[in-house]
């Protein structure tokens, strides 16, 4: 079953150009004590070069799963490749050696993680680091890579360039340690760039720093881009489409504007009515999502959010609801009772009527953000 179809062309009858990236279908499970873990079950998605997608949810949701299924660099010992593709420019790569990607990493899609003390080499100072992928990958001279690693510190706006490319990592603030290692991922300009929780570890300043700093060299190179967050803040007015990803399913993928006026799935709609608003007065208590996310080793039968969805209904704990086109172009959700529509008023106000779901979550008019 393919669960997010592949983008269609926008400017009247003219086609876009084929995918850099295609994602079809792809599905990632790891060995445990207990079984196997479904972390990445059944995803489908494409990019185009120059464009910017945004993977969002929870934590365990299986997106940081995805982006390291996309780079190729799961464990080898406990990472099952249970089945689908991932194609950079028509050839798949998911199942390529180790020797074989190498050849990619760096060139062709690179990576930046949350943590860069744990991606930066402690004892190696970061100009040597920068240096060493340009002249393994590039073949550049000493030379000409010191002067190419000053350039790429100038352009992350690394203040004294110069005088940090002598430095370690344990010299260096959070916000600076995470512009070298975007110094180092943009060295030998991908054509995709994956950003894993990026600035999960910084204070808010500098998280703003890092998005804008990653945007500009987005549009500035021409790079395809898929940012992974928690955060809907985080791709609000930075990414082109969203993913919403729960339980290692999409639940969700629309324009990225168009997601936050006219969500149609309850997770999604979950999510937004979450976040802290600025005009809510003092001491409002925030709406958060009730229960837990699934065990992935053994997920229940039909829809996975529904032992924690308002709108749940019978159906929801037997059948699998597949992704479906929305209004717009673009726009699919995986659900029988959409938000905004009238399955799922009718499904919200049976809910408030018994006072549970069907899946026996206790609901109430203003557990429900009021009545539809």
């Amino acid at each position: 079953m393919r669960e997010l179809a592949e983008p269609t062309a926008t400017d009247g009858d003219t086609p876009q150009q084929p995918p850099l990236l295609v994602a079809d279908d792809v599905r990632t499970y790891f060995r445990s004590a207990r079984g196997l873990v479904r972390a990445v079950d059944g995803i489908s998605l494409s990019l185009q070069r120059g464009r910017t997608l945004g993977i969002v949810g929870e934590s365990g949701s299986g997106k940081s799963v995805l982006a390291r299924s996309i780079m190729n660099i799961l464990p080898q010992r406990s990472a099952i490749r249970a089945g689908g593709e991932i194609r950079i420019e028509g050839r798949e790569i998911r199942n390529l050696p180790r020797s074989e990607m190498r050849k990619l990493w760096g060139l062709e899609l690179a990576i930046v993680f949350q943590d860069p003390m744990t991606s930066l080499n402690p004892v190696i100072r970061v100009g040597d680091q920068l240096t060493e992928s340009l002249r393994l990958r590039l073949g550049m001279r000493r030379g000409d890579a010191a002067d190419r690693a000053l350039e790429l510190f100038r352009s992350v706006g690394i203040p004294a360039p110069q005088r940090r490319l002598r430095e370690y990592p344990h010299q260096l603030s959070g916000g600076m340690r995470q512009r070298v290692t975007i110094a180092i991922a943009l060295a030998c300009e991908p054509k995709l760039l994956l950003a894993d929780e990026p600035t999960t570890a910084l204070d808010v300043t500098v998280q703003r720093q890092i998005l804008d700093l990653l945007v500009a060299r987005q549009r500035e190179r021409q790079m395809a881009t898929i940012l992974v967050t928690h955060d809907f803040g985080v791709v609000a007015g930075r990414v082109d489409d969203t993913v919403v990803m729960y339980a290692g399913r999409a639940m969700e993928r629309a324009p990225t504007a168009l997601l936050f006026t006219a969500a149609r799935h309850p997770y999604t709609d979950a999510l937004l009515r979450s976040i802290p608003r600025l005009r809510n007065r003092p001491h409002t208590r925030l709406q958060a999502i009730s229960g837990r996310p699934p065990d992935l080793v053994d997920p229940p039968v039909g829809c996975r959010f529904a032992p924690r969805c308002r709108h749940a209904q019978p159906r929801c704990l037997t059948d699998d609801p597949p992704l479906v086109p929305a209004e717009a172009p673009g726009h699919e959700y995986a659900c029988f009772y959409p938000v905004g529509t009238d399955e799922g008023a009718g499904a919200l106000e049976r809910n408030l009527r018994a006072g549970q779901t069907a899946a026996g979550m206790p609901i109430t008019p203003d557990a429900a953000g009021g009545r539809p």
